[in-house]
């Protein structure tokens, strides 16, 4: 189940970043709740098609969220909201902005060879 929650998160996030195709089966599983035979049935193509969709999104999302971090930034400062040590919300922030969020995303226009140098 938190498997389910976290990859549910994880699209919220990065989905837009999604091809239509795969946006829309990752919709159905993640936000529909039908299971893979139920979009199978659906879609005219076999369950294993809609498992081999659903598991590479998932491998892309989380690729997403390794160069990006948002996800795991989102629940640090969400957990630091949650004290009231303003020691720990100025570090837990400190620690969110350390990394230079123009790195990352340099880092993931050059993986995807959208950066123009």
């Amino acid at each position: 189940m938190e498997e389910f929650l976290y990859y549910g998160e994880l699209f919220d996030i990065y989905g837009n970043l999604l091809n239509e195709s795969n946006k829309k089966y990752y919709q159905l599983y993640y936000e529909e709740n039908l299971t893979l035979q139920e979009i199978a049935d659906l879609e005219q193509v076999s369950k294993s098609y809609i498992g081999n969709i659903i598991k590479k999104t998932s491998e892309k999302l989380k690729e997403y969220e390794d160069l990006l971090h948002i996800y795991k930034d989102k629940k640090l400062l969400s957990e630091a909201l949650l004290t009231d040590d303003i020691n720990k919300i100025k570090e837990t922030i400190k620690k969110v902005l350390a990394w230079n969020r123009r790195k990352k995303v340099r880092k993931v226009l050059i993986k995807y060879k959208y950066h123009n140098n």
